[in-house]
């Protein structure tokens, strides 16, 4: 289209009628052309872009905002369509590219040329979401219900042990919800404990717990979690399609059921949510003789002695509810524990462990495992490796769980077919702030993108925002700032911002403030146990009115503790407003309402009374 052709004057977009009927055309103009530049004449960037379709020998429709009627009102409501407030906004047959540097960029890839040979295909979907766990099911479920035609593929290639699982991703099957659900099993017996001194009469026999009434209840609940998300995507009609999913053209992907099958399916969106697997030693024995979380949680036999490899969340959640169940635990470290969280926070939940009979090999990595005995369990061998010498060591266990971090799950579902650049150390996807990969129509979400949380709320709201700009017209972009997490070690961890490390990384010692505090819960009192062990700490950036940047929390709870915190950093906490909130006694959290020492003071920070 020309300036000015088939462009009449609408009505002004601060009357409802108006504005959708402005929506409309500007829609219908996307829809009509196979390329559509929104441009203004006088602009050297939209120059550059005219000419590189005129050299591509492609027909370009240009509208010229600074020529037509209410030109500013069509760039207004591009803005809220695209989120991009400049020109040239360029569309390729449908599919919106973005500005100059984007557009020449997509040239450069490859990915335009590959958009202008589309024309104007019919797709089967809408939208085809790759990966049914936490953040693709929520995506899906939320552009079904904007009225988009939307098929979910999952398909759970077995681990080495041949275990798999039903319909939910990891957080419901191997993840979060057993691991909580065990946790918790743990925190019965320390209750048990405590209950005797609190005038509870137990039976004189041993109270023993049996792994295999646990592990039945649990798998029980995560099945009818399962059966739930099959329900609530047949009631949102969402396709779910229990198949492996690989790309062979950027819109057309091929599933293979477990049988072999295979069918093909185009769509003209999709968004990746292939999550990610626990990673081997690449040793001798690991895949043949070892665990992993994968494995741990359906395992049909307590593990007994047991050698946790790794110092991740992971790692250190499942030795410490193993612990607590009476086993025998030994935690092997590479280097650090809890790598990428606060060290001291860290450190005092290693600590803890260890006083409460974890044991910790560290600055040991396994290099080979060996079969003694079979059985369930059975008897392991394994040799290990100082890292700091040529010292080498043996243990026997029965159970050795791998715990060394996640890889991405993107290297065998075609990338390189629809043309999506990975990050090849990691496998991780980068995109922009909108979850767009350098391929204008492919999204990806949760934990296989690069540089974000991977945590189940940010998967699961990067989903549902994703499905709202796309095709609700919203804008609202999922903050990875400040998200708050919590660690399910004996001691609970909780924590929100930045480490202190972070913290003076980006800022600077001198412009921060910490505060900290060793606490007493009332609850071990009685017990005796555990006596300033709990401890708390926020970091505050003088710069900014002491504005916390920083929430530590170790004690009971934490993940109720810091969920109400996380809310008011979100706020702008600042330490005065902290100081100024009156505390509920005798809680643990009330300790933030009373912090008066400084790390940089020296002063002492244990408790005493109430």
């Amino acid at each position: 289209m020309r300036p000015g052709e088939n462009s009449p004057t609408m009505p002004p977009i601060d009357d409802d009628t108006g504005r959708n009927q402005l929506k409309s055309r500007i829609q219908e103009l996307i829809d009509s052309n196979q390329v559509l530049v929104f441009s203004k004449s006088y602009c050297p960037y939209c120059v550059k872009v005219k000419d590189l379709f005129k050299e591509l020998n492609v027909n370009c429709n240009v509208v010229e905002l600074d020529l037509i009627d209410n030109g500013s009102n069509y760039q207004e409501l591009l803005l809220e369509m695209t989120r991009q407030k400049t020109v040239p906004n360029v569309f390729v047959n449908k599919t919106h590219i973005g500005g100059c540097d984007k557009t020449m960029q997509a040239h450069k890839d490859g990915i335009l040329q590959k958009l202008l040979c589309e024309k104007n295909e019919v797709y089967e979907y809408d939208l085809i979401v790759i990966g049914g766990g936490s953040g693709g099911l929520a995506c899906s479920k939320e552009a079904a219900t904007l009225g988009k035609k939307v098929m979910v593929l999952d398909y759970v290639v077995p681990t080495p042990k041949g275990n798999t699982w039903g319909l939910g991703g990891t957080c419901v099957n191997v993840g979060c919800i057993p691991k909580k659900l065990m946790h918790q099993t743990a925190l019965l017996g320390t209750s048990m404990q405590d209950a005797q001194k609190f005038g509870w009469e137990l039976p004189e026999e041993t109270v023993k717990h049996n792994w295999e009434t646990m592990k039945t209840a649990v798998n029980n609940y995560i099945g009818s979690l399962n059966w739930g998300y099959r329900v609530a995507l047949r009631d949102k009609n969402v396709n779910y399609v229990n198949s492996y999913a690989e790309f062979i053209e950027p819109h057309k992907i091929k599933a293979t059921n477990k049988r072999g099958k295979e069918t093909f399916h185009t769509a003209a969106k999709f968004i990746l949510a292939t999550g990610e697997r626990p990673r081997y030693l690449g040793v001798p024995g690991d895949k043949e003789y070892c665990i992993t979380s994968d494995d741990l949680f359906s395992l049909p036999h307590c593990p007994g002695k047991t050698l946790v490899i790794g110092a991740s969340y992971v790692a250190l959640e499942c030795g410490g509810f193993l612990a607590g169940l009476g086993l025998d635990v030994t935690v092997m470290v590479r280097s650090i524990l809890l790598r990428g969280f606060d060290q001291d926070m860290a450190n005092r939940a290693g600590e803890h462990m260890e006083e409460h009979g974890v044991k910790f090999l560290r600055k040991y990595v396994p290099v080979k495992v060996e079969e003694l005995e079979a059985g369930t369990p059975g008897r392991l061998k394994v040799t290990a490796k100082s890292t700091e010498s040529d010292e080498t060591i043996e243990g026997e266990y029965n159970t050795v769980l791998i715990a060394v971090g996640r890889d991405a799950c993107t290297g065998k579902i075609g990338l390189d077919q629809a043309g999506v650049k990975v990050n090849p150390k990691n496998g991780k996807v980068p995109v922009n702030d909108e979850e767009q990969t350098n391929v204008p129509h492919i999204y990806a979400i949760g934990d296989i993108l690069e540089g974000k949380w991977e945590l189940t709320p940010v998967a699961i709201q990067a989903g549902k925002l994703l499905a709202r700009r796309l095709y609700a017209g919203a804008s609202l972009k999922c903050d990875y700032v400040n998200v708050p997490t919590t660690v399910f070690t004996p001691l609970e961890y909780g924590a929100c911002g930045h480490s202190e490390e972070k913290a003076i990384e980006l800022y600077g010692q001198d412009n921060l403030e910490v505060y900290h505090s060793l606490f007493w819960p009332l609850e071990f009192t009685v017990p005796n146990r555990d006596n300033n062990k709990c401890y708390s700490k926020i970091i505050c950036n003088k710069l900014d009115n002491d504005r916390v940047i920083g929430f530590h929390y170790l004690g009971p709870n934490a993940g109720e503790v810091t969920q109400g915190y996380g809310v008011a950093m979100k706020c702008g906490l600042t330490k005065e407003q902290l100081d100024n909130t009156i505390g509920i006694h005798p809680t643990c959290a009330e300790i933030f309402t009373t912090m008066e020492v400084t790390k940089s003071s020296g002063g002492d920070i244990t408790q005493a009374g109430c």
